[in-house]
């Protein structure tokens, strides 16, 4: 009940009519990801100031309470182009539903920059993603090595309709395919959330108890699963995780995960308003922007540059 009240009430700030006069007479990028609740999106959230700062615009930060609220993203995005906001920067939930919000604000001449997930129309001025399905066979590639070429997988996937994690998963399942003594066993969906997540990969324990690895692939699945291995003594099973947070680091230094892909969400606030405000001084922007993931392990995680990216001073930005 209380998260129902606090997205009603986000909504509802959104949703204020803008008066037309700004304040602080800078333009207004609105950025819009799929949820508030994770690391990952407070880091694209602080990269976003960073670039605010230093191009001397006013960042409007809303998204939906959760990661599957699509409706409520969609009222979110048209309670901007409402405001008359100069651009838009949009993690999309789902890459069919939110079509229409998006090639709404085109026909109102506002531009749009697509971040993190991808999205069924070319009405948009860049997309800036970590390349997705190149970060699953990057995964699969580990896999493959610490199971020695040959096990059983079980994969904790996030949903269905996100572009983002639907490309890694794929990427995964086409990359374990190269090593036919493994199989992937089981695939179920923890709809972005650490307890349901939790739950599957528990089930999915339970039905399997041969299985070998586990791949999670986002940062809810990644805690959810690691947080099931921790409540089975002895397991053997190698699970390799997506997206990283103080938790999940933990999970790596004392064992419990193998290895996680990181994507670097706070260059990736950073490039998104970056390409909006590129766009609104008429500058070239490219289409695609992809980032590249990294693989992070035990053996690389104190290293200087893997350090740089999973420990931006969000303090430094967010306070």
């Amino acid at each position: 009940m209380e998260r129902k009240t606090f997205l009603r009430g986000a909504l509802a700030a959104a949703a204020l009519p803008f008066s037309g006069c700004n304040k602080t007479g800078k333009r207004r990028i609105a950025v819009v990801p799929k949820g508030r609740a994770h690391l990952f999106w407070q880091s694209v959230h602080a990269g976003a100031v960073k670039a605010a700062r230093e191009t001397n615009v006013e960042i409007v930060w809303n998204g939906p309470a959760t990661e599957t609220d699509y409706n409520g993203q969609i009222q979110i995005v048209d309670a901007m182009i409402n405001q008359r906001v100069n651009a838009i920067c949009l993690a999309p939930i789902d890459k069919k539903v939110m079509v229409s919000v998006v090639e709404r604000a085109g026909k109102e001449n506002i531009p749009v920059v697509i971040f993190d997930s991808g999205i069924d129309t070319e009405n948009y001025v860049s997309l800036v993603a970590t390349d997705n399905y190149a970060a699953g066979q990057l995964a699969a590639a580990r896999m493959a090595e610490i199971l020695a070429g040959k096990g059983k997988v079980i994969v904790v996937a996030v949903q269905p309709g996100g572009a983002s994690t639907m490309a890694r998963e794929q990427g995964f399942e086409d990359a374990i395919k190269k090593f036919p003594a493994i199989q992937i066993v089981d695939k179920r969906y923890g709809m972005a959330d650490f307890a349901k997540s939790l739950q599957v990969a528990e089930n999915m324990l339970s039905a399997f108890p041969d299985a070998d690895g586990l791949f999670a692939s986002n940062e809810s699945s990644a805690v959810g699963a690691a947080q099931a291995l921790k409540g089975r003594k002895n397991t053997t099973v190698k699970m390799v995780g997506f997206d990283w947070s103080p938790t999940l680091l933990t999970d790596l230094r004392e064992g419990r995960i193998d290895s996680l892909v990181a994507q670097d969400p706070f260059n990736m606030g950073f490039q998104s308003v970056m390409a909006a405000v590129n766009k609104l001084d008429a500058k070239p922007v490219a289409k695609n922007q992809p980032l590249p993931p990294r693989l992070i392990t035990r053996a690389n995680i104190d290293s200087p540059e893997v350090k740089a990216q999973l420990e931006p001073d969000l303090k430094k930005y967010l306070d």
